[in-house]
């Protein structure tokens, strides 16, 4: 373990390409073509302005390999589902566009993709990768968001004239928030409750046209301008209205469920539930790459938080006329860098579920296991990535105090678009719950496999709870709490089994006693109120299951870091991340006796001695992550302090002196 005062140093170029990792020449692609006037961030636009600059930006892409990584190569794609996210994430240098190609590329060409058969394939998608079938992803409705399985939209088949017919019934039914729809959209993916011969099938997804191809509204469709919102104004989200819209047969994305000419209905899969799920299972693309972007907003906030703060000074160094950098200060460390950390750790949970995303796209179906546990990983990792991006964007700005709030200097924008990411794809509060049920899912297959040695392993591991909670047997207290190697200095605190350990018996912990506490609900309780009353325990089991997968990922990536001096000091990173994260739920610990007080204090100690061993690194570190200055765009962090103190120093005004 690296040592107070090492020369430790980052070699920046090398973990940039770590960090890279798997799609590499995608981001290295994305950099030079992201530059120049026409992409570099603008603030003080109107609505209708930003509107207008990203459709134009987004066209650009479409000249580009960008628009084709996630697409068939027999239509003119690449066939690289992991390369469409990254060249996703990589758009940071405005959230507007960012979005507005995931819903062209990712959301409505994906949905094409997913869903439909040949028929759709070839007919649709060189059009959505050239942009000259610019469309919409219409699933949200303003009664129904999170239950999509409630969506009240209709398309009734219609045999006399091989048509669907696809209505709106009520207000409750309109489609809201959609993503280009309301000025550039021409094609919409509606999803919509399937009704043929009087029966219901679900909810499942048609292609309907909304403007015909001078952009005047269809008949029978009415669509609205949703207006400016907090952020991301450079989207044209509006909602839309279906009065008995027809659509031919041939319009139903059929590759889950399909209606023959005499209105028959046939689906591959027997189960409406199950073919619901798959059916969304197929999008969970869109939840991987939200998680990316925000991951790349909270390190665009960093760099230039970090930037600013290693050179702006302010109160005098007592005994000194020179003013201190604001990264000097523990307190300013003790706000940025744990954030860093976690960023860095929530990199390379992304990564691998980019690969485990891009897997499974291209090596065969997953099994249904894998399946559910690919779609809660990605729910988990969307939740907290999304909420860190917020918080830690937040903390950026206020570090820099009123330079921060200044749009020039690009925060706020960063931190009014990055808003709602914790509510599209998914409300993060949802999808930790769908994480945790898949937990309790996962949890009660390997429980009703286990053999009588595996009963009695299971039996032992509660008691030895139990115990650890209850005993007021200092000694037993110390010996169970301290069984990681050591007895409890700041070098064991840095050893990595020993942050695994802890943060994967809380994961157990948490979940076994959720288990209990459903198993204890009697046998007449009404269902609802049995999982009610145990919400906040399934959010915890869940973020006690993401905070483990992310803990080990940051550490598998450390240890495929070559050169020594970059490893040491990363390793210090995951250090931070781990015990930053300890410290934020000591309570937990303490409650359970995983940590005894005097543990808990060297927690916090040795946060502050990895924050005050990590500044001079902070700059290297948030170089690494490969963010153009242009992307940036912000003075602070291109020099404008650093020319102003020097400009002062050349007129030689002593610090306090008037003017």
């Amino acid at each position: 373990m690296p040592q107070h005062g090492d020369t430790a140093r980052v070699d920046v170029e090398a973990l940039r390409d770590l960090l890279d990792g798997r799609w590499a020449a995608v981001r290295r692609r994305a950099r030079d073509i992201l530059r120049g006037p026409e992409f570099t961030p603008r603030y003080g636009l109107s609505v209708a302005e930003h509107r207008a600059r990203v459709t134009e930006q987004l066209h650009a892409l479409a000249r580009t390999d960008l628009a084709r990584y996630g697409f068939d190569p027999r239509y003119g794609g690449r066939g690289e589902v992991g390369a469409s996210v990254a060249a996703f994430e990589m758009l940071v240098c405005d959230l507007s566009l960012m979005v507005k190609m995931g819903v062209q590329w990712g959301l409505f060409g994906g949905a094409i993709q997913a869903l439909g058969t040949e028929y759709h394939h070839a007919t649709y998608l060189p059009g959505v990768m050239s942009l000259e079938i610019p469309g919409c992803f219409a699933m949200t409705e303003t009664g129904h968001g999170s239950d999509v399985q409630r969506l009240r939209t209709t398309a009734t088949f219609d045999p006399n004239t091989d048509e669907f017919v696809v209505h709106t019934p009520d207000e409750a039914a309109r489609k809201d928030y959609i993503g280009n729809a309301a000025h550039d959209g021409r094609l919409a993916v509606v999803f919509a409750q399937l009704i043929t011969g009087g029966q219901r099938h679900g909810v499942h997804a048609l292609l309907v046209p909304i403007r015909d191809a001078d952009g005047t509204v269809l008949p029978g469709i009415r669509i609205e301008d949703c207006g400016p919102k907090a952020g991301l104004n450079g989207v044209d989200n509006g909602r839309i209205w279906f009065t008995q819209v027809r659509v031919p047969r041939t319009a139903l994305l059929n590759r889950y469920g399909d209606v023959a000419a005499d209105g028959t209905y046939s689906s591959p899969i027997e189960n409406p539930n199950r073919r619901f799920f798959t059916m969304l299972g197929t999008l969970v693309r869109g939840r991987i790459s939200v998680a990316g972007g925000a991951g790349m907003a909270a390190k665009t906030a960093l760099a230039i938080a970090i930037r600013y703060g290693q050179v702006r000074r302010q109160f005098l160094r007592p005994g000194s006329d020179s003013e201190v950098a604001l990264l000097d200060y523990l307190a300013y460390q003790r706000r940025l860098l744990p954030a860093l950390a976690r960023t860095y750790a929530l990199h390379f949970a992304q990564e691998e579920m980019v690969s485990r995303l891009h897997d499974g796209s291209t090596d065969g179906p997953l099994d249904e296991r894998a399946q559910r546990e690919l779609e809660a990983h990605a729910a988990g990792l969307k939740a907290v990535a999304t909420w860190h991006a917020v918080d830690t964007i937040q903390t950026c700005r206020e570090a820099c105090g009123g330079a921060g709030y200044l749009a020039e200097n690009r925060l706020p924008q960063l931190r009014a678009d990055t808003d709602v990411f914790t509510t599209f794809e998914g409300d993060n509060t949802v999808l930790l719950q769908l994480v945790g049920k898949s937990l309790l899912t996962n949890y009660r297959q390997e429980f009703g496999n286990l053999d009588p040695l595996g009963m009695a392993k299971f039996a032992a591991g509660q008691f030895l709870g139990t115990v650890i909670e209850r005993t007021a047997a200092r000694s037993l207290l110390d010996r169970l709490v301290q069984a990681a190697p050591g007895r409890g200095d700041e070098d064991d605190l840095r050893n990595r089994e020993w942050q695994r350990a802890l943060l994967a018996d809380r994961e157990n912990h948490v979940l076994e006693g959720l288990a209990r506490r459903l198993r204890a609900a009697p046998a007449d309780a009404d269902p609802f109120d049995v999982v009610n009353n145990v919400q906040d325990h399934v959010l915890l089991a869940a973020r006690a299951h993401v905070d483990r997968l992310v803990f080990e990922a940051f550490a598998s990536g450390v240890a495929r870091i070559e050169d020594e001096g970059t490893r040491a000091v990363v390793e210090r990173l995951c250090d931070l991340a781990a015990l930053s994260l300890v410290e934020q739920e000591r309570a937990w610990f303490l409650e359970h006796g995983r940590l005894t007080p005097a543990r808990a204090k060297a927690v916090t100690a040795t946060v502050n001695a990895l924050c005050q061993e990590l500044r001079p690194h902070a700059r290297d570190l948030v170089d690494a992550f490969g963010l153009n200055d242009e992307w940036l765009a912000a003075p602070i962090a291109l020099g404008a302090e650093t020319a102003r103190q020097d400009q002062q120093a050349r007129a030689r005004v002593p610090v306090g002196a008037e003017t």
